[in-house]
């Protein structure tokens, strides 16, 4: 089926980048945007704007019935949903395409397969996949017998969801009960789902991750990336390919991906998400996140792939238009998330009227934002402002090019996390590569405001 009009269902950074890819298509992109976005930078770039409600995420982003009435509304062929909100929500891929319009993302079956943490576990371990271990619980009794096999430290994970919601370290096993208690109310809050599950800590992991693209029948992969560097398990930096890994590894992690993605009969872009134990040169399937994710563009920058592409195409088509040989890799990208917050103040969000916002341009630079002087950043979502991407034949170009551009780049009106990016970009330990998830923690710690 030819795609002609795109519905986006999104807002951010990720609405203005699928918008330039139609408009690199000659396709016509509708913005459905809540009230906080009616005059957004993506409203004013795209060919047509749907209200679908108040600014209030229930109300609006995460409100099926109110997007796929705007989606019928306004004719739309198919509907581009981005990372977040109903992104991975299998009723509301199964809405979409009920209504008779191209969901562009992956199956229902697929959504239902890896938004369950338990059940996209089962696949992984069918595939041949390496898991932590670990498994699930549903009494207290049951999270000690295991926890006594595993011993500490290990974490209690929410089965229904991710970014951190519902995910618990223990180090003492005398505090699992209320630890498993506190993250099932957690995760039920969060979630609707209080199930949980244990596995072991790795406490010098680094996190991996393989962007990968399928068709239903086979899958390829477009490298890999390293997003070690978090806080609350929220990624801040991102790299590709991901530096100072064992050649064998890559290639084994690589492997595994595509091996998992195609048990899936997976449909679209998507990310396979593994932890790389240093010290025991092991890894491990950590879930897989079905959609487009927020550190793309490295990939991109890379492969010189459009990912935004590569998803309408197989939307459109039904299949892959590459193969695994077509894929190229060369040189190295480094991301981070400019957010609205005050990393001093415990990265307290900022919202507020973006009062000046002067971004770098330059060899090897990108930046993905939907910011603009005069622009708010609501406090009603996520404070992420901009992407700002380096690429160069090497890491110490790209690193060197990004700290640079963060230098020139001026932003006020709202607090920042600009200068943090400087300081973790010229710290000496990012230099060497391979820092692992607890290197910000450790760096706060060593830096404390």
């Amino acid at each position: 089926m030819a795609l002609r009009r795109i519905f986006i269902a999104n807002r951010g950074e990720i609405a203005v980048r699928v918008i330039r890819a139609c408009q690199k298509l000659g396709l016509s992109s509708i913005l459905g945007a809540s009230d906080a976005d009616l005059n957004s930078l993506g409203a004013k770039l795209a060919d047509e704007v749907v209200r679908i409600g108040p600014a209030r995420s229930a109300d609006s982003y995460l409100n099926i019935d109110a997007i796929v009435a705007a989606v019928i509304a306004s004719r739309a062929d198919a509907v581009h949903p981005g990372y977040g909100f109903l992104s991975e929500n299998a009723s509301f891929a199964s809405a979409i395409r009920a209504a008779g319009v191209v969901f562009i993302g992956p199956t229902v079956a697929n959504l239902e397969a890896v938004g369950d943490k338990l059940r996209a576990r089962a696949h992984a371990e069918a595939a041949g996949l390496p898991l932590a271990p670990g498994g699930s619980i549903s009494t207290p009794e049951e999270a000690r017998a295991l926890a006594d096999r595993i011993g500490a430290p290990l974490l209690v994970k929410a089965v229904g969801g991710g970014g951190g919601q519902g995910l618990k370290r223990v180090d003492d096993l005398a505090a699992l009960d209320s630890t498993v208690e506190l993250a099932m109310a957690e995760a039920n809050a969060a979630f609707g789902d209080s199930r949980v599950y244990i596995e072991r800590f790795v406490a010098s992991g680094r996190h991996i991750e393989a962007q990968i693209l399928g068709d239903g029948q086979r899958a390829i992969h477009v490298g890999l990336r390293d997003c070690s560097v978090q806080r609350r398990y929220q990624k801040l930096i991102e790299e590709a390919p991901a530096p100072d890994l064992p050649a064998e590894v890559a290639e084994r992690i690589q492997h595994a991906a595509v091996a998992f993605a195609e048990r899936l009969g997976y449909v679209g872009a998507g990310t396979v998400e593994f932890l790389y134990d240093r010290e025991r040169r092991e890894f491990y399937f950590l879930e897989m996140n079905a959609r487009i994710q927020v550190e793309h563009p490295v990939s991109e920058a890379i492969s010189g792939l459009d990912l935004i592409e590569e998803q309408i195409a197989i939307a459109e088509t039904g299949r892959l238009r590459l193969t695994q040989s077509d894929v190229r890799l060369s040189g190295h990208a480094v991301e981070c998330r400019l957010n609205a917050e005050d990393w001093r103040q415990d990265f307290r969000p900022s919202p507020g009227k973006v009062t000046t916002a002067r971004f770098p341009v330059g060899d090897g630079l990108r930046v993905d934002s939907h910011i603009e002087p005069g622009a708010s950043v609501p406090p009603f979502y996520d404070s992420l402002m901009a992407k700002i991407i380096a690429s160069g034949p090497d890491r110490a170009t790209a690193i060197a090019r990004l700290a640079t551009a963060l230098e020139r780049l001026e932003v006020e009106g709202v607090a920042t996390n600009r200068d943090l990016h400087i300081a973790l970009l010229t710290s000496s330990d990012f230099a060497l590569g391979a820092v692992d998830t607890a290197y910000l923690g450790e760096y706060l710690t060593g830096n404390a405001p």
